[in-house]
Parts: structure tokens; sequence; C-alpha cells
């Protein structure tokens, strides 16, 4: 029998450290995708938090952030937050540590914890079904003490995320089956993917987890335990004063890949590894904004299928002549398009980009190759 009194353990917590390199040239260093206001005029880092606000008081919402910058910015943002409620690595260590060193912050609150986790870059709608799914899952973690992925019906073969194949049934609550994780997939090839789509067997992979903290730090424990050696120093540490120098220290001597010399990425460190595993697959609408594809496709459209985004510099104009189902993102000067469909453009102070909407992904190559160059001021 479930009990209901994981209600009283329930936290959240949020990843808001990505890079968001293929929202180029838009998204920098300085003002990661989650700090743009693309959508409502409120960032990404806003609409979480707005989110989770519905089920649980800010006392119990975390953050993950990499830098001092970014934490100064999500108190900007959002004013009433609690800043000992984010937590800043001070090196990018990939998910699993970020993963690791939330739940540890959020255990030494709670040593019954449950969290919520999610990145601080989807939208979901309806928001009552999205937190209802989550809620559930939380109840079956709680109990069960289980490893849960919460997965994404596929609303069409995706080359650009991850899969999970789901295996025997192994509980059902109301609308809600969980299953066995039978396994991971890399992100597949469009025929693999068309085929995934097609057999009704698969989940995208949203990358969002729901698990007892202490569940988690223990599977961490058991496949990385570097990485759990580090967290336990800094759980000894949290609320005194040499807590942001223990964390420091930790992270400068964290390994930089799993002992199979994978990133550490929650899917390698655990997700992929841990026996406890099971899916629950999410009815509700999910969209992970990584690319100006996804920014089109959760944006209105004009009568030719056009989506309009005016910058910060007011005054841009838009000279259309039969152009189609393009994005175009202005910044106080005429932009003219003829007889194109499909393309992305995007206008800002220092850079320009003009791509093919239906390869969106690849304006992260952009970003390599200014880092290749050196040229700092444009990332």
């Amino acid at each position: 029998m479930l009990q209901n009194n994981y209600k009283d353990h329930l936290f959240a917590l949020v990843l808001a450290g990505g890079g968001g390199t293929r929202l180029w040239p838009k998204s920098r260093e300085k003002t990661p995708k989650q700090f743009l206001k693309l959508f409502y005029n409120k960032t990404l880092t806003q609409i979480t938090i707005e989110r989770f606000k519905k089920i649980l008081p800010l006392s119990k919402i975390f953050i993950v952030t990499v830098s001092e910058d970014y934490k100064k910015e999500i108190l900007k943002e959002i004013p009433d937050f609690l800043p000992k409620n984010i937590i800043v690595e001070p090196l990018r260590r990939e998910t699993g540590p970020a993963h690791g060193i939330g739940a540890t912050f959020i255990k030494k609150q709670d040593p019954d914890a449950v969290i919520i986790t999610e990145s601080a870059d989807r939208l979901v709608d309806p928001i009552n079904l999205y937190l209802k799914t989550l809620t559930t899952a939380a109840k079956v973690a709680f109990n069960d003490r289980m490893l849960i992925a919460v997965g994404v019906k596929p609303q069409y073969p995706h080359t650009g995320l991850g899969h999970i194949k789901k295996g025997k049934e192994y509980i059902k609550i109301n609308d809600n089956t969980f299953y066995k994780v039978e396994k991971f997939i890399e992100k597949p090839p469009l025929a693999l993917a068309k085929k995934y789509t097609k057999s009704g067997n698969y989940y995208w992979n949203a990358g969002q987890y729901v698990w007892r903290a202490d569940e988690y730090l223990k599977a961490l424990d058991l496949y990385e335990p570097e990485i759990s050696k580090g967290l336990q120093e800094i759980e000894k540490e949290i609320d005194t004063s040499r807590e942001l120098k223990t964390i420091k220290e930790v992270y400068e001597k964290l390994p930089l890949k799993t002992k199979e010399g994978k990133p550490l990425s929650v899917d390698y460190t655990v997700s992929e590894r841990a026996k406890n595993m099971i899916v629950i697959g999410g009815d509700f609408y999910w969209s992970d904004i990584g690319d100006w594809k996804e920014v089109w496709n959760n944006l209105k459209k004009d009568e030719n299928g056009n989506v309009i985004i005016d910058g910060e510099e007011k005054g841009g104009e838009i000279m259309n002549i039969d152009a189609t189902d393009s994005l175009i993102h202005t910044n106080g000067r005429m932009i003219a398009i003829i007889d194109v469909d499909n393309i992305v453009v995007v206008d800002t102070k220092d850079s320009l980009l003009i791509c093919s909407k239906s390869r969106a992904q690849n304006v992260k190559k952009i970003v390599e190759e200014l880092k290749a160059r050196k040229q700092k001021d444009l990332l």
C-alpha cells in the first residue's frame, strides 16, 4: 500500500547551468538560454520555478548552477528565492555530479527527501497533468525506493534525443503505468527513430527523474565511488564556514570521466547502470528548448507560418516577400527576406545567424569553431 506522507518530504531540484550553445548568437556564456525571455515575456528559469510553485513552497525548491553571476541573475529574476537554496558548482562536471550535489544538500535538510528533478529549459502543457505525473512518480519513488525516469511519448521521430525502451509492467496507479527499464539508447539515426516511434515501446529520454535523495546517492556510491566520496566531504561542511571552500576543493579533484571513460552525465553515472530503475511515460506535451527550431515550434506563427521575435533594440522591421515557415529575430534594423522557406535568421548587435531550420542543431558547430578560434567576445 503506497502511503501519502511522501508529500511531507517532497522537493524539486532544477538544473540551470547549461550553456545553450544551439541558441547562439542570443545564448552566450553571460546570458545562456535559461535566462532569455523567449516565451511569455519570462525567462525559462522563471517559467520552471513558477510551475513548481504550484505544488511546493520556495523553501523546498533548489537550483544547481555554475557561477556566482548566474546565481545573481536567478535572484534578480526571482527575488524571493532563497539564496541558500542556490548551489553553485565551481566547475562544470556534467549532470551526474550536479544531481549529486543537489541531492546532498536536500538530504541534509530532510534525510527522507524525495526529489523531482528538472532542467530550466523545458516547456510543458498542460501543467496540471505534468505535475500530477511527477507527484505520482514521487509517491512510488518514496515508498518503493525506486529510481524513476520520466519518459515522453514520442511526438515524432527525433534524432536529437536519447530513447528509453520500456520492459515489463512494474505497477499501475490510476491512469499511470510504470515499467521496468529494458535499456537506454543513444540518439538514434532517423531510420531507427522512425521504428522506435512506430513501435510504441520507446520513450524520449527527457533527462528528467524522480527519486529519493538517499537512493540516488547510494547508486552514485556504488557506481562512481570517487564522486560519492567527494559529496560526503561536502555534506559534512554544509552550513559551516568551510562549505564553499570544500565544494571547490572537491570539484577540482572529481574525475573528468566515468570508469568506462564516458562523460559524467546522470545517464552514464547512474541511470543506465541502476537495477532499480523504472520509467513512467508522460502524456503531456513536452519540449526541450534545445535549438531555434524548437523555439519556432513553441511560438505563435503568422498566416505564412513565420515567427517574428523582437530583439532588445527597437525599430526592427521585416520585409517579407513570399517567405514561409521561418523564424526571424530582429534587433533594430531592416531584415528583408525573399522567396525562402524554413530558415532561421537571428540578428544581434555583433553577430548574424542564418541557417536552415531543419539543421538548427548544427548551430553548436559555430560555437565550437569560435572556441577553436579563441573568439571569446562572441561566446
